[in-house]
């Protein structure tokens, strides 16, 4: 080889405590890792979910018990409690449904994989599914 020829980079190995701390990662790469961390939250929440919704359509009664549990708890779980983790499970939905649709325009359009559209789209993912959080939670702690 010639000395004329380019020197190739040189890959280290990331030191998590010095390296990690000043990494900056872009829209994009925060809009993957919480669409991974939401599809976990759903997944692990799934059980109460599917009780929540048990709960709210199976009779009167049950609809009242699962109001009721929102504003006085249930068993040994307060009711402020209870809105937190539903204000999660919302953000959870809200968050992996836009991040979803968003991998799906880039599955579509491959002329969408592209640096820019990388951070609008991720940029758009977070700033609806926190948005719109927000405005749910609003309505579920009884703001209006």
């Amino acid at each position: 080889m010639t000395e004329i020829a380019k020197k190739r980079p040189e890959f280290r190995n990331i030191n998590a405590f010095k390296d990690l701390t000043t990494y900056r990662m872009t829209a994009a790469a925060w809009t993957s890792i919480l669409h991974r961390a939401s599809g976990a939250i759903l997944f692990l929440l799934l059980p109460l979910v599917i009780w929540f919704f048990d709960t709210s359509v199976s009779s009167e009664y049950s609809f009242e018990r699962f109001t009721a549990a929102f504003s006085t708890g249930l068993y040994w779980v307060p009711g402020w409690l209870l809105k937190l983790v539903s204000l999660g499970l919302i953000w959870a939905y809200l968050h992996h449904l836009f991040a979803g649709v968003r991998h799906l325009i880039m599955d579509i359009d491959h002329h969408a994989v592209n640096k820019q559209f990388g951070k609008t789209s991720g940029l758009t993912v977070i700033t609806l599914s926190v948005a719109l959080t927000l405005l749910l939670g609003a309505k579920l702690f009884g703001l209006y």
